[in-house]
């Protein structure tokens, strides 16, 4: 699946079929349902591209200080992009 492939996979009422978890997390964000999102999130505590998400869902909520904290978790920088832009290359990340 090609990032434009996923994006129009959010025209979608469900998510499709046989998507990966952390994808499967970015298409609930973008639908807007962080809490489904972050229940992906959650469900791998303590790996590290399930950490980088958990910090991403934290930053779109608004709690930075929650975000760093995973973030430190996922042995990375805080984002200074925009939240599409992380967004975006998390998607491509994860494709």
């Amino acid at each position: 699946m090609t990032y434009e492939e996923f994006n129009a996979t959010l025209e979608l009422h469900v998510p499709p079929k046989g998507l990966p978890p952390l994808l499967e997390a970015l298409w609930h964000d973008a639908k807007g349902d962080w809490h489904a999102a972050h229940e992906i999130a959650q469900s791998q505590e303590g790996t590290r591209a399930y950490d980088l998400l958990h910090a991403y869902l934290h930053r779109v909520e608004g709690d930075t200080w929650n975000a760093g904290y995973w973030y430190r978790r996922a042995g990375v920088s805080p984002s200074d992009q925009t939240l599409r832009e992380e967004w975006a290359e998390l998607v491509k990340k994860w494709l």
